[in-house]
């Protein structure tokens, strides 16, 4: 198996916390510009989007290795199922592994 994430992902340009506050804000469209996240619409908002776990990202490679080791720590996930993990890089196209491939358990 194989866990394939990419750089530039805009899962890391925010927080649950961001997305909390730009949900009770407003739930219409928000745009990221220099760097911050900033609702774009009128459309009333919902503190509900403050209580979900959004699964940002704070370290790429970090964020594979977890991804990496819950699949092959799954009960579900015979031991025997080799899970590799790998960032693609959007702008080389280059595919680099980070972590070694290793059977569950």
């Amino acid at each position: 198996w194989f866990v394939i994430h990419h750089t530039e992902c805009g899962m890391e340009t925010f927080t649950n916390e961001i997305m909390g506050s730009l949900l009770a804000e407003s739930i219409g469209p928000a745009a990221y510009t220099d760097g911050f996240w900033q609702n774009t619409s009128g459309e009333p908002g919902a503190a509900a989007g403050k209580h979900i776990d959004w699964l940002t990202i704070a370290d790429a490679e970090q964020s594979i290795r977890d991804d990496v080791e819950r699949i092959r720590n799954h009960p579900l996930v015979p031991s025997s199922i080799r899970v590799h993990g790998y960032q693609y890089d959007v702008k080389t196209g280059a595919l680099s592994e980070v972590t070694k491939p290793g059977a569950s358990g």
